[in-house]
């Protein structure tokens, strides 16, 4: 220490004039001498540091073997920089650490090896760079594509993890590349008129969407928001790339889930303007149908009223046939509401049992003898009194009864109605066949609609309901029906049910 001090007024002059910290250790790693940097770097007041061991400069877990790095570097006595790939860190008088840069530089005075170190306070540049790092993870890691191309080339500089990812090039390829290489939307001039604006600062920012093209030739859409940003001189764009692929599919979804729900709604809409229509309809077929025969029963009923005598009993007959026949009349129209209340609220039980189809057709066809028309007749179906049917037996009166009834109605005058019955393979076969008008060709489809009626049947009394009845309850136990018609020369229809039904 003594041989140093000979020179250390020089030394003071010249280590006062330099911005960087000075110590200056022996071999015994003794400081020796500091400058004001240095002390005001770690914390010391002049001179307190002079005799110290060097480790009281630096942290505990740093010091091992550090003696040994500087014994080494003092044998070579060749310049260098001080912990070269790795972070050194000094402590201050306070006990906090802080990173430093070192530079050591041994010389000798009056015979005597000395080392001398520049030391720096680099926290605020380790600050810097750490936050610099923060954000260049930031950047790598962002499940986000981030694209960094120049402004003039276009070729792409930089790309992020999560760009590379998704689109199959590696970085080395991308840098030959371009956005026009991944944008199959746009070629050159196309590309360069979209971001004129971030060019000449119209704009600070331009998002659109596009698609762009994998290495494996596959496309995915994108939302593209892009920024211009400067280098020293040199101008870049930076591009953070959405893939809205979950997007597009969750919108596609969306859209036809709205376009279901429209459909359904305007489906229902059509469906209550058509119930709405279809009450209008029934409450005026209703007033319709009840006051006809209403009023038949009652002009009856006053006429029958008026022939008090035994010889008159003719007429009494007469008008007391009307009644019961608008009485049946109504009777049918009043079940035919019920079977239909039944049919759509799904409380309709079916009761099967098995007996002769003839106790059935007999009951049927003579209430139908008080419906007919002058010379009209009803030719009974040959051989059926040994077919016994497992049915409900009141739903196959009401077939029947509707099918007899309208054949009579729409026939004219002098007309047969013609039955026939027979069982075919498992199942059994009716046949109504009629001389009556007949269905217009065009309106043969609508047969079987609730409340339709052909337009050459208007005239004659009818809910248009019945047919729609016999149809739902044949479904419903596993028959059909069918006809043909032709207009002006009557119909057949053809009903099948099956012999066993459970």
């Amino acid at each position: 220490m003594d041989a140093f001090k000979k020179g250390s007024n020089i030394f003071k002059i010249l280590s006062e004039a330099v911005s960087e910290g000075i110590i200056i250790v022996n071999t015994s790693h003794i400081i020796v001498e500091t400058n004001d940097s240095a002390n005001q770097i770690f914390g010391y007041e002049k001179e307190e540091l002079i005799g110290e061991h060097l480790d009281i400069l630096i942290p505990n877990q740093y010091r091992h073997g550090h003696d040994k790095h500087v014994a080494g570097f003092m044998e070579k006595g060749q310049k260098r920089q001080m912990g070269r790939g790795r972070d050194l860190y000094g402590s201050r008088k306070d006990g906090s650490e802080f990173p430093v840069e070192a530079g050591l530089n041994p010389f000798s005075v009056y015979e005597n090896n000395y080392v001398m170190a520049l030391v720096i306070d680099i926290s605020v540049r380790k600050k810097a760079e750490q936050e610099l790092q923060h954000w260049a993870n930031i950047f790598n890691e962002s499940l986000n594509e981030i694209f960094i191309f120049d402004s003039k080339t276009l070729q792409f500089l930089n790309v992020n993890k999560g760009a590379l990812k998704n689109i199959g090039y590696s970085l080395e390829e991308l840098k030959t590349m371009t956005p026009l290489d991944i944008k199959p939307d746009f070629d050159r001039t196309q590309f360069i008129e979209k971001i004129k604006p971030l060019l000449n600062d119209s704009l600070d920012k331009l998002k659109f969407y596009t698609i762009h093209k994998r290495k494996d030739g596959t496309i995915y859409p994108v939302e593209v928001h892009l920024q211009k940003s400067s280098l020293r001189e040199n101008d870049m764009l930076v591009a953070i790339i959405l893939d809205i692929t979950e997007q597009e599919k969750y919108t596609q979804k969306l859209e036809e889930t709205v376009d279901q729900r429209t459909h359904q709604l305007q489906k229902a809409l059509t469906k209550e303007k058509e119930l709405g229509e279809l009450k209008t309809k029934f409450l005026s077929l209703v007033a319709h149908e009840f006051k006809t025969p209403l009023s038949g029963i009652m002009t009856s009923a006053t006429l029958a009223g008026k022939y008090t005598r035994e010889e008159q009993q003719s007429k009494r007959e007469k008008h007391l046939k009307t009644i019961r026949g608008k009485v049946k009349y109504l009777n049918n129209i009043i079940n035919d509401f019920l079977s239909i209340e039944r049919l759509e609220s799904g409380k309709f039980n079916y009761t099967f049992s098995k007996f002769p189809i003839s106790k059935v057709v007999n009951e049927v066809i003579y209430d139908a003898n008080m419906l007919l028309k002058e010379n009209q007749h009803i030719e009974y179906p040959d051989h059926i009194d040994s077919i016994y049917l497992n049915f409900d037996e009141k739903i196959l009166e009401l077939i029947l009864t509707n099918l007899i009834n309208n054949a009579i109605k729409y026939s004219s005058e002098d007309s047969t109605v013609y039955i026939v019955a027979e069982e075919i393979d498992d199942k059994l076969a009716f046949s109504i066949r009629d001389e009556g008008i007949g269905i217009p060709e065009a309106e043969q489809k609508h047969i079987f609609n609730r409340y339709f009626r052909a337009e050459n049947a208007l005239l004659n009394q009818g809910t248009g309901i019945g047919l729609n009845i016999v149809k739902t309850h044949l479904e419903n136990l596993g028959g059909t029906i069918t006809f043909t018609s032709t207009e002006g020369e009557g119909s057949v229809f053809n009903v099948k049910i099956p012999l066993k039904t459970s």
